[in-house]
């Protein structure tokens, strides 16, 4: 079976665990996600299954929204709820509604943000958290992320010393939330910690499609589980339909004139390319210097 599949993940397994899973389930070996969640996060997690794994890049690089909780009154070696206290400071008064909507707004567009410790960034061709775990810390270069959009979505709920509100936000590929919680409570003076998180999309994929892993394995066993078509997954991208004769020639890599209505493109768009059945058959890009169009990957070979 060649598509993705999207997995409501649950709490306490990680990425690879859900790939793991879905090998097994699907018997292969061909199978990738597109965006690690860590494992106490749950929501949205698309799974390329068969050829699809071909086209985790491009699902990758979509942008997410989230559902998060941030807790105000301590902060955490993780910047989230499973981590070790660093720091505590009592919150004794709830700060006003008007103040946190106001200070959220100051984050949309683009921002400087610095990877946690505990991360699968790489330094020196390590991961963060393998320094993380043997008590290093490393210099982590700073890397800028937009924000689209960013809102309050709870009541300020106060308890005992801390402070808690929700928050749903739309950001790019490579935002930790997480980091945000923190870069929340910095603006206020607090230390802070995410202390709850969902995915709630991924690119155009939505939680209201996702299937819990009992779920998929009953529709599994009924015969019933339909994954999304590659050529349905990339539909975010520019589209080009293209003839018969020149399907043949894309199946082979050829490099083609820059078709009408795609010269405007610049050589890092990518667009996906379709036959006149709606089959996607390979994503090309302009050539960054030659007036023609390359193939970045061709998914459909005789």
């Amino acid at each position: 079976m060649d598509g993705v599949l999207l997995v409501r993940k649950p709490a306490g397994l990680t990425s690879h665990d859900c790939v793991y899973k879905a090998r097994k389930l699907f018997k292969t070996k061909k199978a990738g996600h597109t965006g690690t969640l860590d494992p106490d996060v749950t929501g949205v997690l698309p799974i390329c299954m068969g050829r699809a794994t071909k086209i985790v890049e491009y699902l990758t690089a979509s942008s997410k929204t989230y559902e998060a909780e941030v807790t105000l009154g301590f902060s955490t070696t993780t910047e989230d709820a499973s981590g070790e206290v660093v720091q505590k400071a009592a919150v004794d008064e709830k700060p006003e509604d008007k103040l946190i909507d106001d200070l959220l707004t100051e984050f949309i567009g683009e921002i400087e943000q610095i990877p946690p410790m505990y991360s699968a960034v790489k330094i020196n061709g390590k991961k963060l958290y393998e320094y993380a775990r043997k008590g290093i810390e490393v210099e982590r270069p700073s890397r800028l992320i937009t924000i689209h959009s960013i809102e309050r979505i709870s009541p300020i709920r106060q308890q005992n010393s801390t402070v808690s509100f929700r928050f749903r936000v739309h950001c790019s590929k490579g935002t930790y939330v997480r980091t945000l919680a923190v870069m929340i409570g910095e603006k206020l003076g607090l230390p802070a910690h995410m202390s709850e998180l969902i995915r709630t999309a991924s690119g155009r994929f939505t939680l209201d499609q996702c299937l819990t892993f009992d779920e998929i394995e009953q529709k599994l066993a009924n015969e019933t589980l339909q994954l999304i078509p590659i050529s349905e997954a990339l539909n975010h991208l520019p589209k080009w339909v293209i003839n018969d004769t020149l399907a043949e020639k894309v199946k082979h890599g050829a490099v083609l004139p820059v078709p009408e209505g795609h010269q405007d493109i610049d050589s890092d768009t990518r667009v996906a390319v379709y036959d006149e059945q709606g089959v996607c058959l390979a994503i090309y890009q302009k050539h960054p210097e030659k007036p023609s169009f390359k193939p970045a990957k061709v998914l459909f070979i005789d």
